[in-house]
């Protein structure tokens, strides 16, 4: 059983830490039952004043930013700092409002998560030819904050090395503006987006935690830190892989990200409730009449105006409609539509606008405004699968399944599984495997060329190969993850190592087959469509299989359940784990950053080839894969997009890109409520933030 020591040592640091935090929590209700929602009207929020209705939508704005996720509510936060801006942000879910519990608790990602129902977008792939021939499930938050408010929450960076692949892959057209994407700047990025905590002590001592503090932001929006119990059997996690040569990364959010480690995750310490981009980058903000949030509303297409200008289409108004059935209504834009959709919204509205690949477009009955053949091209995936135990000890299942006061208490329901590592090809495979492994994908790369790119353009083509050669010639040789490991011990009476394939060397493809938004595209990742995936995830699942069979994690774990000892050869292994992988939920690459040349979608300045003022600010830009989970990374595109948009319409600078204090005023959940300055850098009125302060204070007194 759980340890009342180490709960009663935990308490103690938990209200010491909330005691010495300087921040108001994020105001949720006392009484409020951890395991089912409540009504709004039974807790005292602070609803955002930004809300709109469609009928009281401006008839113009200067940014509308389709999509409230998480780059899209980042967006909107640093954009609106500038008081003489005009903001529009058109999402198509809910507020999130009416379920705070199934959001805010971390635990809930688990056992009451909001998935599955209205706020998912419940996308499922077509079939997967080399994957059973299964439409693998594809969940997406539907509601302010996106997949940020539903998701994991793990904060784990891309390495240096992948980061640096990808400038190098767009340098070529813009030296220049790529730098924004290099390793130092986006690392700055990244920092930006954080206020880390450390860990507490105990929490460290169990786990062995190792971080670097100059590593990670202290000022910025979004709460980073370790939750504040930690179930005394992941203190074996570091010790196993150290016995199995794999060592403890110092701190994986430096640009290093080999080894084992605990990583931090997006839990606000000061309530142990989840940081998102909804609660650090809306919610504290004070009232911004230049920032409107339209709810519930789907953005159905862009709209462009008849001229032309440099040979480039100018968006001039974006449509949205409530429902299928419903009437289209036109909103004006003055400077830029920004897409941050995501994935799968950000191509699809691109297409449903008449920017895509022509074949596509004309199947779908659109016009062709702008012909871009990388639209949706170049789809990869993380794709996961886990080896299972039985056992005795006590895990967090077996804990939360007791219906304990503890099981129940805002600090266990903090813990998410989050003991990781990632091994680069050379541990996976051995020398001498990465070097006949490194031949063979190097051999392949015509084969692959001729039979898997889903286009016939050349472009797209070319992309294909850079991204190919990229994966085959700089990760895999590199020290850089191939696998991802992950401890999950949130089912009762069992353990599981799961495996990840980080650098996938199949490509797909995302694309509509009607004109109408409310239509969903196909998604199809082409899973498994080239072998080497096959060949890496293989590898991983046996390398988890090892680690259950090595101390100290050996003496915790029973029989295996699955896949069973009747799974033993490398032909058994694939023919489970093709039947068995799903996703990690960590798509990428529909918008690819990359030149025109190669079937890119946005330059390096993230305009859109062919248009003069639309733009893509999500997790659809990356080229490549990264060992990471894709929230952290997002944040620093979303931030950097911010500076980006900034500089080049205002006399002032924007703000700083640093991990420095900025002189921004931290907000309830810790986000930063920068200064609001108009065009000529002048102050706005001091009235609203006190306003602000007083009402916080206030609705604080009323929940102790």
């Amino acid at each position: 059983m759980w340890s009342v020591e180490l709960f009663a040592l935990t308490l103690a640091a938990v209200s010491t830490r909330v005691l010495a935090v300087s921040h108001f929590p994020h105001p949720i209700h006392a009484d409020a039952s951890p395991h089912r929602p409540h009504s709004p009207r039974s807790t005292f929020t602070l609803d955002s004043r930004s809300y709109v209705t469609s009928s009281s939508v401006s008839d113009s704005y200067d940014f509308i930013i389709a999509g409230g996720g998480l780059a899209g509510l980042v967006l909107a936060s640093r954009l609106s700092e500038d008081a003489g801006t005009t903001v529009l942000v058109i999402e198509a879910g809910d507020t999130g409002d009416a379920v705070p519990s199934f959001i805010n608790i971390p635990a809930s990602t688990y056992y009451n998560s909001i998935l599955g129902g209205s706020y998912d977008w419940q996308y499922s792939t077509a079939p997967q030819s080399n994957a059973g021939g299964r439409n693998l499930p594809w969940p997406r938050g539907k509601v302010l904050g996106g997949s940020s408010a539903v998701n994991g929450m793990y904060l784990v960076r891309p390495s240096e090395l992948e980061i640096n692949a990808w400038k190098s892959l767009i340098s070529e057209d813009d030296s220049s503006a790529a730098n924004s994407w290099g390793w130092d700047q986006f690392f700055a990025a990244m920092k930006k987006s954080e206020n880390f905590t450390p860990p507490l002590d105990e929490v460290q001592k169990v786990a062995g935690i190792k971080y670097d503090a100059s590593n990670h932001g202290s000022d910025g929006p979004v709460h980073a830190t370790y939750p504040a119990y930690m179930v005394p059997l992941v203190g074996n996690w570091l010790p196993t892989l150290e016995t199995a040569g794999i060592p403890a990364a110092e701190d994986s959010s430096g640009g290093r990200s080999i080894g084992g480690f605990i990583p931090p995750s997006s839990i606000n310490p000061s309530n142990w409730t989840r940081s998102y981009s909804k609660s650090a980058y809306i919610d504290p903000l004070p009232p911004r009449s230049n920032l409107h949030i339209l709810y519930n509303t789907t953005v159905t297409r862009i709209v462009f105006a008849d001229n032309v200008t440099g040979g480039n289409v100018t968006a001039s108004a974006v449509e949205y409609a409530t429902s299928s059935t419903s009437g289209v209504k036109t909103v004006n834009v003055k400077k830029e539509v920004i897409l941050a959709g995501g994935v799968i919204g950000s191509p699809q509205i691109l297409q449903l606008s008449g920017i895509g690949p022509k074949d596509i477009l004309d199947t779908a009955n659109v016009g062709v405004k702008v012909e871009l053949p990388g639209v949706g091209q170049h789809l990869q995936d993380h794709l996961a699968a886990g080896v299972f135990w039985e056992t005795d000890q006590d895990t967090q299942g077996t804990i939360h399944a007791s219906n304990s006061a503890f099981s129940q208490s805002a600090e266990f329901m903090s813990f998410i599984n989050s003991a990781t590592a990632y091994v680069n090809a050379s541990y996976l495979l051995g020398d001498a495997g990465l070097s006949g492994f490194h031949d063979f994908v190097t051999g392949a790369r015509s084969s692959s060329v001729s039979n898997l790119v889903t286009s016939t353009d050349s472009t797209v083509i070319e992309g294909y190969k850079a991204i190919y050669d990229t994966v085959a010639n700089t990760i895999l040789p590199g020290d850089v993850g191939v696998i991802e490991l992950l401890l999950s011990i949130n089912v009762p009476g069992q353990i599981a190592i799961q495996a990840a394939l980080q650098h996938p060397l199949s490509q797909g493809r995302l694309y509509i087959t009607s004109s109408s938004a409310f239509d969903k595209p196909v998604i199809d990742p082409q899973y498994f469509s080239h072998p080497g995936d096959v060949t890496i995830m293989r590898e991983g699942l046996k390398l988890a299989r090892r680690l259950g069979q090595t101390a100290p994690m050996s003496g915790i774990l029973g029989k295996e359940v699955t896949p069973g000892s009747d799974v033993s050869t490398d032909d058994d292994w694939e023919k489970w784990l093709k039947s068995h992988a799903g996703t990690e939920y960590h798509p990428a690459s529909t918008c690819a950053m990359l030149p025109k040349s190669k079937g890119g979608v946005v330059d390096a300045k993230l305009l859109v080839y062919g248009t003069s003022n639309v733009r893509v600010a999500d997790a659809s830009i990356y080229p490549i894969e990264f060992a990471s989970h894709l929230g952290a990374p997002t944040y620093g595109v979303a931030e950097q997009a911010a500076n980006i948009i900034r500089s080049f319409y205002n006399a002032a600078a924007p703000s700083s890109t640093s991990s420095s204090k900025s002189g921004s005023a931290t907000s309830t959940s810790g986000s930063s409520s920068s200064q609001e300055s108009s065009k000529n850098g002048a102050a706005s009125s001091p009235l609203n933030g006190i306003t602000y302060a007083i009402i916080s204070i206030l609705a604080c007194a009323l929940l102790l």
